[in-house]
């Protein structure tokens, strides 16, 4: 087996929404085809990779260092002892001559192609990726089902809280049973009232309701919102301030008692050791939300979850920021705690296979070969221009 082709390119997933800290009017994303000589159908198999939302396209470092060296490696490099490809050994070679830390948006570039990868791999294996990967990291019985709950609740021009509502509303009646929306975007009065509007529709249940700052907040107003936050026993606090401040985190673990979140933006295996080491979080209750497809793809996400594990922390404290189809594999098969869901932002790339079903937040898996990015149809017609 080999590759023998890469082709590259950048769609828009832009919109009118913005968070506590950016918009996303010029948003865009890099997208990925890796075409193999393994012929099915009359077809070479192809493997497909993108980048989550939040943070941009990343193409000059895919032009210009990693896929060069994935191109120029001899094809046995890329193989395992059976003649399988191996993503683990390509992404050693990708990141050849790469110095330590600096991880930035070299990670996301590094993530498009592992995704493509692995994507690859399980096709050419036959099976759908959880499978696949149970199979080879997992204990070889994955979740069939996996818990999701629904990201939205953005500042947008004339968005008022009615408006907030029928959003919230809309997503259960999707099949959503938590939901997620923004703080920290405007004077903690506005905020409040715009979480008590949801608990209306939520019927007044604060466990049903997440709320993220998007790493907005110093120490004094993360304690302040905390406190103002506490008594509705929210769902969880997410990233409060910046990711790499640990001791704010810390800080804010000592006084706010319920459920914390954090880790999007932290994209590698030291960055998010240091966090287990020095940010205070608690494993009985705090979530971790690294996302694979932006720190290094899966190959590097195995190590997180080693760490985690040698640090006491379970893999069900584990849900991945993207809302997107690589993850929910990946919760399913390495037993994660759930995955985020962009039920309608952040189109073609974001949700799940157009056939995708939620009952009860849950959501099951298809059986189509490989991440099952096909299914998703509006997206697969980008992914197959590219190698058309």
């Amino acid at each position: 087996m080999r590759i023998t082709a890469a082709y590259e390119g950048v769609v828009p997933i832009s919109s009118a929404i913005r968070n506590a800290w950016i918009d996303f009017t010029s948003m865009d994303c890099s997208v990925l085809a890796l075409v193999s000589d393994v012929i099915r159908d009359g077809k070479p198999v192809v493997g497909y990779g993108f980048n989550s939302n939040g943070r941009y396209s990343a193409g000059e470092i895919l032009r210009r260092r990693i896929l060069p060296r994935l191109l120029d490696a001899s094809p046995g490099s890329l193989l395992d002892e059976s003649g399988s490809l191996d993503p683990a050994r390509a992404w050693q070679l990708m990141m050849r001559n790469e110095k330590p830390g600096g991880h930035g948006e070299r990670s996301v570039a590094v993530g498009v192609v592992d995704m493509a990868l692995f994507d690859l791999a399980a096709k050419i294996a036959g099976q759908p990726l959880y499978r696949y990967l149970s199979d080879r990291y997992g204990d070889g019985d994955p979740d069939e089902s996996v818990f999701v709950y629904a990201a939205g609740g953005y500042y947008a021009p004339g968005k008022g809280l009615r408006d907030l509502q029928d959003e919230m509303r809309g997503f259960l009646d999707q099949g959503y049973r938590v939901v997620k929306m923004k703080i920290g975007g405007a004077p903690l009065a506005e905020d409040l009232q715009r979480i008590e509007a949801v608990l209306q529709v939520l019927g007044g249940d604060g466990s049903r309701l997440a709320v993220d700052v998007n790493g907005r907040f110093d120490l004094p107003t993360a304690l302040e919102y905390g406190r103002a936050i506490e008594p509705y026993g929210l769902f969880w606090y997410e990233e409060v301030g910046d990711p790499l401040d640990y001791r704010l985190n810390a800080t804010l673990a000592e006084h706010y008692r319920g459920p914390l979140a954090t880790g999007e933006n932290l994209f590698s295996l030291p960055d998010t050791r240091n966090l287990i080491r020095y940010g205070g979080l608690r494993p009985d209750r705090d979530v971790i939300q690294v996302d694979p497809a932006l720190s290094y793809g899966l190959v590097e996400y195995l190590r997180i979850q080693d760490m985690l594990r040698e640090h006491g922390w379970s893999s069900r404290r584990c849900i991945p920021h993207g809302g997107h189809q690589f993850s929910l594999h990946i919760a399913a098969a390495l037993k994660l705690g759930g995955n985020e869901s962009y039920p309608g932002e952040f189109q073609p790339t974001g949700g799940f296979a157009d056939d995708a079903v939620v009952r009860d937040s849950a959501v099951r898996l298809s059986d189509e070969p490989g991440i099952g990015l096909e299914g998703k149809q509006a997206f697969y017609e980008v992914l197959r221009q590219l190698h058309a």
